[in-house]
């Protein structure tokens, strides 16, 4: 007869770090692990393969470390076809009658909501405790919040570098003089392209047993899901999400801050770090990650641009995200301050369209469930933007498809910096403009049969189009923003018959995609 259990400790998809506070005083002689790979997180949304690949690849190398040093654990795989983690664990507390459950906030308002109403259900307590994984606490986010009229990011993190000490002097100001060196950060690549400048390819990590029978089971499982599980590559381990930074250091930090915002077609890593999926299923602890960025600099290997960009990222960008879901949730969710309600076009699901920079975004979306925060941004977001598609559907496209995407991270950049819905928390303004910022970051145009400087007539550009007539549907909410006022005044140089012919374009466009 098995020994009773003291305490059952929920582990969620996204919590793989032991150095967890659920380990606190855990005893695995007394306590049992509890974890489950559920249908309903992979279905609420139309998650694809390689984001559903990452989340169980994940929970079970956790699970086969955790057995490896004696841990007792109940854990359900896919093929038990559970629908949702509450109503499972609901279940074995009723036949494993630990004295209390314990679990760290989960990352998602919807997950929190289910065990909140677990409490009622159970016979036991049930104890949720804050992640420390963080470095900002909710009640720190709602002390800085407290008594704004406007957030912003910049403010916050500078409030974080000095409270953490990072690329600090010792009188307590930034190192180099300067808070943000976000303006040396925005160059592009000459007509050679990347490779000219020596670009290596990022390390890649082999499938092993456990993960090739996940892929395995996920195309028999989700045959019509969207994504493609060949390239397969995602660090899974904590080994390999170190091995994945050092990797970052010595060979792509150096260029990092300068090309950070460049694209270039068949390129989807170029120097960014492909550590996301890692800090947000908390295999690699934030505070190592900005640790050895800073490491890097005062060595030499990052110059301050490069480090200090990469660490606003982090200390910065991602923290500051996190604030925002849980201080504005559940009502975040239901912003729609420019009214938009069109539906998101079915190429985004496949990749097949004319346009070059959404084509190949997308498709390497699909292919590797990844693309940079430029091309989520300035392409795929953008033109969800200027189209006027539901956020809604954005949001749920984006938490979809992409491997990183946890609701917390998620939703705001989606809702609020992507498409402006939540009408200026996130973003100053809406993030829009012509195809021509995409030609002069990319070389997306000169393959395309649309032309990025014509916003009417058979090689118009849609992103040109659809630019202008953004600006006329929203001429007046836009009017009283101030850091919209040159585009404003550029659009009251247009005549009326000039116009008229963009209205009537954009329209033929939204016909054309069934919008």
């Amino acid at each position: 007869m098995s020994s009773p259990v003291r305490r059952l400790l929920v582990v969620l998809g996204d919590q793989l770090n032991i150095d967890s506070e659920l380990f606190k005083d855990a005893d695995p002689s007394q306590d049992m692990l509890w974890m489950c790979e559920s249908l309903g997180e992979a279905t609420h949304v139309w998650s694809s393969k390689p984001r559903i690949a990452v989340f169980i690849a994940g929970m079970r190398h956790f699970a086969a470390a955790r057995r490896a040093e004696g841990w007792r654990l109940r854990y359900h795989s896919l093929s038990e076809q559970k629908a949702e983690i509450s109503e499972t664990v609901i279940e074995d507390v009723h036949e494993l009658k630990p004295h209390c459950v314990l679990l760290v906030e989960p990352g998602e308002w919807r997950i929190r909501q289910q065990f909140s109403l677990v409490a009622d259900q159970i016979p036991c307590s049930i104890e949720m405790l804050s992640d420390r994984h963080f470095l900002c606490s909710h009640d720190e986010f709602a002390s800085h919040a407290a008594g704004r009229k406007q957030l912003r990011m910049e403010f916050f993190y500078r409030e974080m570098r000095k409270k953490y000490g990072v690329l600090i002097e010792s009188d307590g100001s930034p190192v180099g003089g300067q808070w943000n060196y976000d303006a040396e950060n925005r160059q592009t690549f000459g007509r050679e392209g990347p490779s000219a400048l020596g670009l290596s390819p990022p390390i890649s990590f082999a499938p092993d047993k456990i993960t090739l029978a996940v892929l395995e089971e996920i195309e028999q499982k989700f045959p019509t899901h969207p994504g493609q599980l060949q390239h397969f590559d995602w660090p899974l381990t904590p080994e390999q999400a170190q091995a994945a930074l050092e990797d970052f250091v010595f060979h792509r930090g150096a260029r990092f801050g300068m090309y950070q915002d460049a694209i270039w077609s068949g390129e989807p890593w170029l120097w960014h770090s492909r550590l996301s999926v890692a800090l947000n299923l908390k295999l690699i602890n934030p505070r190592q990650v900005i640790s050895r960025i800073e490491q890097a600099y005062r060595a030499g290997m990052m110059p301050l641009a490069a480090a200090e960009g990469f660490i606003r990222q982090i200390l910065g960008w991602r923290e500051y995200v996190r604030g925002i879901y849980w201080h504005f949730m559940p009502e975040y969710l239901r912003r729609n301050a420019l009214q938009a309600n069109g539906e998101l076009p079915s190429f985004y699901w496949t990749g097949d369209t004319e346009m070059a920079c959404l084509r190949d975004t997308i498709q390497q979306t699909l292919k590797y469930g990844y693309a940079h925060h430029i091309q989520r941004l300035m392409v795929t977001g953008l033109f969800a933007l200027l189209l006027g598609v539901s956020p809604t559907a954005v949001h749920a496209w984006y938490l979809a498809v992409y491997v990183d995407a946890i609701e917390w991270v998620e939703l705001p950049n989606t809702l609020g910096m992507s498409q402006y819905a939540d009408g200026g928390v996130m973003a100053s303004k809406p993030y829009v403009a012509t195809g021509r910022y995409i030609d002069r970051m990319s070389n997306y145009c000169r393959s395309c049969r649309y032309r990025p400087q014509q916003a009417t007539g058979a090689q118009a550009c849609p992103f040109t189009t659809l630019y202008w007539d953004f600006l006329m549907r929203h001429q007046v909410a836009l009017g009283t923003n101030p850091r919209m006022g040159l585009q404003l005044k550029n659009l009251l140089r247009l005549s009326a018959d000039e116009r008229d012919a963009i209205g009537e374009q954009a329209h033929q466009v939204r016909t054309r995609l069934g919008v």
